[in-house]
């Protein structure tokens, strides 16, 4: 059995154990992951790879709090939750505007010749995105972007799976209404 068949959990094990060097499959199994969640939250590239590895710093220092109980994915995200928030505190009054590079890692899952209309869409949304809440942006980052389970998502907020769903559903309907507004905007625009 090579170490790439080895799950999560028993990776993050043997870091426990340390075995530092299982580490670095984790880092290249959840690098995209968390730089996808980082960017959706801030759109600056360098800032989302400094996020990044200061998850992994966290995991190392905080290896020995790792229970195994439930799946890595949870464990690593609500450390990564962590450190944004953390982040924000010590850069309150710091906006960013890089969204080039989170549309290549969009892109990167889908076909590279993407046309100019696609690009243009997903730019539009994007900013729509960037226009809500801090907290209804990572609700919608987590459970459409990352895919992660409502009961998870749940565990690391600390807030009932109904209270997640409704989250969901408004951040939803507030991301529909900013997108409609943008696009009547865009129509009057190309009018006039």
């Amino acid at each position: 059995m090579g170490s790439d068949s080895l799950s999560d959990n028993s990776l993050m094990n043997r870091v426990k154990e340390g075995d530092l060097d299982k580490l670095g499959l984790l880092f290249e199994r959840y690098k995209r992951l968390l730089f996808s969640y980082f960017y959706g939250m801030n759109r600056n590239a360098e800032v989302s790879e400094d996020l990044v590895q200061n998850v992994f710093a966290r995991v190392l220092k905080y290896r020995s709090g790792f229970k195994g109980e439930g799946s890595f994915k949870y464990w690593i995200f609500h450390i990564a939750r962590n450190v944004n928030a953390d982040h924000y505190r010590k850069n309150k009054n710091v906006r960013y505007l890089d969204v080039s590079a989170y549309e290549e890692q969009l892109e990167s899952g889908s076909r590279a010749d993407t046309n100019l209309e696609q690009k243009e869409r997903l730019d539009f949304l994007n900013r729509a995105l960037m226009r809500l809440d801090p907290d209804q942006r990572e609700i919608l980052m987590l459970s459409k972007i990352e895919e992660m389970k409502y009961s998870e998502i749940a565990a690391m907020m600390e807030i009932s799976e109904g209270a997640v769903k409704v989250r969901v559903f408004r951040a939803m309907q507030e991301l529909k209404a900013l997108v409609n507004k943008g696009n009547g905007d865009a129509k009057i625009a190309s009018h006039k």
